[in-house]
């Protein structure tokens, strides 16, 4: 079976992945898959799940916010601010789930202080403005 390597490149970590017989992911032309010696390709990836199947026939799933993928001599890079890898979807859909809950909230407490600093701001303006 025909095999390649796969590099993944995070802000956190950096792997390298040994036997990968087919990569399954999502641009936003859509679904789309790779083998070994696929020619030169390079793509931007979407939020969503990625699929690998190993040589050894065992599947993996990789969660990806967005990044860029790129296949050339026989070697997938892909290149993200952070992935999750995990042989079962659905711990990763709860993992994301969880995680997605978690960025929203500090999201939510961000902008909250974005609000008050610019109050504050405007205030103190206005009071210069007085004097």
């Amino acid at each position: 079976m025909n095999t390649f390597t796969l590099h993944l490149f995070a802000a956190d970590r950096c792997e390298r992945i040994e036997d990968v017989a087919s990569f399954v992911g999502e641009d936003k032309s859509g679904s789309f898959g790779l083998l070994a010696r696929h020619d030169r390709f390079m793509t931007a990836l979407t939020f969503g799940l990625a699929r690998l199947l190993l040589a050894d026939g065992s599947r993996e799933y990789l969660a990806l916010p967005s990044g860029l993928l790129y296949f050339i001599d026989n070697e997938l890079r892909i290149s993200t601010r952070r992935y999750l890898r995990d042989t079962n979807a659905e711990n990763l859909a709860e993992i994301l789930s969880r995680e997605m809950l978690e960025e929203e909230q500090a999201l939510n407490e961000t902008r909250h202080k974005l609000h008050r600093l610019e109050a504050e701001m405007l205030r103190r303006l206005a009071q210069l403005g007085m004097d």
